[in-house]
């Protein structure tokens, strides 16, 4: 149990043969009820600072702690965000080389079937050649057959007599 101030001031001694000076006694005594007075005053207004800067500490504490969850939670939010950038990134990349193979695999498709194309225009080339020169060189035996002889001739021997015995004779010799 503390001492009180007051405690110190209904404090009696009891008194002995040659004992102290009862005025000083007092006296000091009241120095000591002042000094433990101010004491206890001091005492109460730091006890009141101290409760006053443990609020503030916990405030603090409370504003720290919203901090560090606030900076924890932008940090895993930049991580997800960084994580779906790189997920889309990649999603990206292979759509784009979807979309390169397609177009690579549609140009060779288109490629082959241009040669294709080109192939069958030189055999159609080729086939129109070969009817073409069976063509001329029928014309070219029509023309050197006989019977294109013989019209000249029939009709050169209906006008003109004499001149169907030398175009006869020419006939022969070309047989």
């Amino acid at each position: 149990m503390s001492l009180t101030p007051l405690d110190i001031h209904n404090k009696e001694f009891t008194r002995g043969f040659r004992g102290y000076d009862e005025d000083e006694v007092n006296e000091f005594l009241d120095q000591v009820i002042k000094d433990y007075e101010v004491t206890i005053r001091e005492k109460k207004e730091l006890q009141e600072k101290v409760d006053e800067l443990n609020e503030k500490l916990s405030h603090f504490t409370s504003i720290e702690s919203t901090l560090n969850n606030s900076i924890l939670a932008a940090q895993e939010t930049a991580e997800d965000l960084k994580g779906n950038a790189q997920k889309e990134s990649k999603l990206i990349i292979k759509e784009a080389e979807k979309n390169a193979d397609r177009i690579v695999n549609e140009s060779l498709n288109k490629s082959r079937r241009i040669e294709m194309d080109i192939e069958e225009l030189k055999k159609q080339a080729n086939v129109f050649r070969t009817r073409l020169k069976s063509l001329v060189q029928a014309q070219l035996d029509v023309i050197d057959s006989g019977d294109w002889d013989d019209l000249f001739t029939e009709k050169e021997d209906e006008e003109n007599p004499d001149y169907s015995e030398d175009a006869s004779k020419y006939a022969e010799t070309k047989s």
